[in-house]
């Protein structure tokens, strides 16, 4: 009778060990997603406030330029002028959105907590 009322505990101890480490992962898993949120948060206000200041700041920057630009060749050439800076800006923009696409596409968010998961599953893959 001893023999089985101790089986039943040791079975119920290592339940409980199991069910110990499932929910250590978990909580494991939960904690990077968070530590991973908070990051991506800071990324993506830096990322607006940059764009916000660069936006500001560029937007000034071609207006004195182009109107600097018009009233020295006022006389001479001011289509030209015009024409020029107009596929400069065009080709500037282009520029910037493909190094911006580049910059958003460079890591996924929550990288660490996808990379955790995969080897969570590929560990209890390999048990089998």
């Amino acid at each position: 009778m001893s023999g089985r009322s101790e089986s039943k505990s040791g079975i119920w101890a290592s339940l409980k060990r199991i069910l110990d480490a499932l929910l250590a992962t978990a909580q494991n898993r939960v904690e990077l997603f968070a530590v991973e949120s908070q990051e991506e948060k800071c990324r993506l206000v830096e990322a607006m406030l940059c764009a916000a200041a660069v936006a500001a700041f560029g937007i000034t920057t071609l207006s004195l330029v182009t109107f600097t630009v018009v009233v020295l060749f006022w006389e001479s050439g001011r289509l030209p002028a015009l024409v020029g800076l107009s596929v400069l800006y065009f080709v500037g923009t282009g520029i910037a959105w493909r190094a911006l696409h580049s910059r958003l596409k460079a890591r996924p968010p929550f990288a660490g907590t996808v990379d955790e998961f995969k080897k969570d599953r590929a560990c209890l893959r390999a048990d089998d």
